[in-house]
Parts: C-alpha cells; sequence; structure tokens
C-alpha cells in the first residue's frame, strides 16, 4: 500500500475501490482497520482512500503535530492521487481532521461526514484527566489499569456488555502502537484550538452522524457540530458509543452509502 513522506513523517494509506473519491480518517488509538466493516461496501462504488494518521501504527511521528498538519496530510495524498475533489469522512480525530481539511481547501471537499466529533476544544477537566494518561501512556505504554476506562470511553454499554469480540479487536489494536509516538497523536487532539465560531464558512453538503451511546462525545456536542455548520443534518445511531464504525459498521456504512449517494456528482 502507498505511503506518503511529508514534514519527516511517514503517512501509511490504502486506495481500494474506482469511482469518486471518499477519504476516510480513523479515531485516536485506532487504524485503517477501524474501517474494516464500512470500507468495502464504499468501495464497491466509490474510490476510498483510508488514512493511517500519524503516530499510529504504521503511521510516524518524529515531532509533535497539530491536527491542521493531519489536513495536510489528507491535502498531500489527494494531490499525488491526482484526486480534485473528494468526500471527507471522518470519525472523531478523522471528522476534526475532516473539518479542518474543509476550512483550509473548501473547493475540494464535495461533502463531509462527521461522526462522533467535536468542534469544541477539550473540556479543562478532561485535559488533565488526559494528560495524565499521556503521561502513563510515554512511561510504559497502554498497562492494563488504563485499557478498562479507555474502552468504556470509546465504546458504548450495549457493546460492552453484548459484544466481546468488538471490547478485544480494540484492546488488540490500541496495543499495536509505538508508545513513544502515540503522545504526539494524544497532545494533537486534546491539547486542540476550539473552530465551531469558524464553522459558518463550511458550504459542502455535511452529515453529522453520533451514537447515543457517545460517552467522549455526547450527543450534545454533536448537535453543537451540526447546528454551526450551515445546512449541516444530524442523525443519532441507537445503541452505539463512541467507535460507531467498529460497534454497528451496518448502519454506519448504509448512512454513509445513502448521504454520498444524494451528494455523487
Amino acid at each position: 500500500m502507498p505511503e506518503l513522506e511529508r514534514d519527516g513523517a511517514t503517512i501509511y494509506y490504502e486506495v481500494t475501490g474506482s469511482g469518486p473519491t471518499v477519504v476516510l480518517g480513523h479515531s485516536l488509538l485506532c487504524d485503517t482497520e477501524m474501517w474494516r466493516g464500512v470500507a468495502p461496501r464504499l468501495a464497491s462504488q466509490y474510490r476510498v482512500i483510508n488514512v493511517e494518521a500519524r503516530a499510529h501504527r504504521r503511521s510516524t511521528a518524529p515531532g509533535p503535530f497539530t491536527l491542521e498538519d493531519l489536513a495536510g496530510d489528507w491535502l498531500a495524498i489527494l494531490d499525488r492521487e491526482g484526486v480534485e475533489r473528494a468526500f471527507l469522512v471522518g470519525l472523531s480525530m478523522g471528522g476534526m481532521t475532516a473539518l479542518r481539511f474543509a476550512l483550509r481547501a473548501p473547493s475540494r471537499v464535495a461533502g463531509m461526514v462527521l461522526i462522533d466529533s467535536n468542534g469544541d476544544e477539550e473540556e479543562r477537566t478532561r485535559r488533565l484527566r488526559y494528560g495524565l494518561m499521556e503521561a502513563v501512556y510515554k512511561r510504559v505504554g497502554l498497562i492494563a489499569p488504563l485499557v478498562r476506562p479507555v474502552s468504556a470511553l470509546l465504546l458504548g454499554k450495549t457493546t460492552l456488555e453484548k459484544r466481546p469480540e468488538v471490547v478485544a479487536e480494540l484492546r488488540q489494536t490500541m496495543g499495536r502502537h509505538d508508545r513513544k509516538q502515540m503522545p504526539h497523536a494524544l497532545r494533537a487532539v486534546f491539547r486542540r484550538g476550539p473552530i465551531l465560531d469558524r464553522l459558518a464558512a463550511i458550504t459542502c453538503p455535511t452529515l453529522v452522524i453520533v451514537g447515543d451511546e457517545d460517552q467522549s462525545t455526547p450527543v450534545d456536542k454533536s448537535r453543537r457540530l451540526a447546528a454551526a455548520i450551515p445546512g449541516a443534518r444530524l442523525d443519532v445511531v441507537p445503541g452505539v458509543g463512541h467507535l460507531s464504525a467498529m460497534e454497528d459498521p451496518d448502519a454506519i456504512s448504509t448512512r454513509v452509502l445513502a448521504f454520498l449517494g444524494a451528494h455523487r456528482w
């Protein structure tokens, strides 16, 4: 699969299918496999570029970076692949990246699907808690005392109770990352600046999706996000948490395909 060298970082990505281009951006602590239940369905009708963010698994982060840098990575990948316009589909950190891409290069965006994402800055109490997690992760890695609360933050109550295979998959995924590089990604997300007051400038069709059991980005955050983007529509998915694309890929695929189909050029 292709790799892009940019600012000293190596960005891994996968390209499948053909047709109008869809860029997929995963959540913090995940990787391209987060879309395993979604990407093949999209690739049956679209060209899918599934990007692995800096510091995650096969992509490197030799130094600090920002969400704006991740948006720049996406833009560089589109340039390399000869793509003039694309749909952006991002979950959590991926959605935050998509928003910054749309603000930076609006003419390159055909539409956006923002899943369990956020336009606000991180709340102070959470920044402090996440800062402690970052320090522990950097020193000793993803040790057992961190795994349970992180899983509870990322997965919905229904998934935790009824889908142990998804819980096991998430824990395996989180264990694949380099503990020396991952703190750069944690800081990029947890110390991000607010952009909610800038989103009125976005004019592309936008769908905001959120799980009704999302503890990391509660429904109110997605409601605020949708209200800030002209014409954006909010869709609440029952029975899933923050990683809805892993928890119920059928529900997410159906919603994303319907949106893409309505705005396909």
